[in-house]
């Protein structure tokens, strides 16, 4: 069983690892750099070979990053997608270097442009930053998104035409259970789970779905409103985290919800009591 949070990475990359193995977990993500700047210093060959070290010395299965909130491969500013184009391909020579399977991205915002428009810039990015990394195999995962505002990604069909695009098998999904019910995907019966996770299978393929970020949703369905909430505690209720958690065992499964008052383990413990 995949389980795991994410990890801070504070204070060292070697860190994350001190924290899955106080958590119990065999799975993480990380911020391999500062989410909400642009800039970012290399990682070092001493850095490398401490997380290394701590890794061969855990249980983690399997780590991967995500990339920083900034990047925006959707925009119709040539500065801010070029910036785009430039992070991304950082974040895979960085996840290459520490041996991360992926990097988890949200696809981005059309903004004043047609979304069929961002779309096209979304896959001419990717395809670029794919071509400047080639000996890597770290694989980027477009991340479901809530569908607020401008935002591409809210309906699967949005991720489908950029991985047909793009048009690489470096190209997977990251089913996020708050976004997807915020933007209109009804999980909270089994019958419903079922007829959303065929939808996915029919459109993206069940066998490109490699994470799921497990989230509760302080909103309602289809509200397009972003805002992760405890497991169980939110508006999805229970069911569509016992249906993940028997059905995809062996998906990565991470949590993304709020951290005070250490619920990181109160959410974790819930989750494995509903195997």
């Amino acid at each position: 069983m995949l389980l795991g949070v994410h990890c801070s990475v504070a204070g060292g990359f070697e860190n994350a690892f001190i924290e899955a193995e106080r958590l119990g977990i065999n799975t993480f993500q990380i911020f391999s750099r500062n989410q909400r700047q642009w800039k970012c210093k290399s990682i070092s060959e001493e850095e490398c070979l401490i997380y290394n070290m701590a890794r061969a010395n855990s249980n983690a299965k399997l780590t991967f990053s995500h990339t920083s909130y900034l990047i925006n491969l959707g925009s119709g500013n040539e500065e801010i997608w070029n910036k785009s184009i430039e992070a991304l391909q950082l974040e895979i020579e960085r996840c290459t270097t520490m041996g991360l399977a992926y990097t988890v991205l949200h696809p981005g915002a059309a903004g004043s442009q047609t979304l069929e428009d961002a779309i096209i810039r979304i896959a001419a990015g990717l395809i670029t930053v794919l071509e400047s990394t080639p000996k890597s195999n770290t694989m980027i995962l477009l991340e479901i998104t809530a569908g607020q505002g401008s935002s591409v990604g809210g309906n699967f069909e949005n991720l489908a035409k950029i991985k047909n695009l793009v048009n690489s098998e470096r190209i997977g999904f990251c089913f996020d259970t708050c976004h997807a019910f915020a933007a209109g995907y009804e999980l909270r019966t089994k019958e419903a789970f079922e007829v959303t996770m065929n939808e996915f299978d029919k459109t993206l393929g069940i066998e490109n779905l490699k994470v799921f970020h497990l989230n509760d949703s302080k909103g309602a369905l289809g509200s397009h409103l972003d805002r992760h909430d405890h497991i169980g505690q939110g508006k999805l209720g229970l069911i569509p985290f016992q249906e993940i958690m028997r059905r995809f065992p062996d998906i990565p499964k991470v949590l993304e919800t709020p951290k005070e008052n250490d619920m990181d383990a109160v959410n974790l413990k819930v989750l494995r009591e509903l195997i």
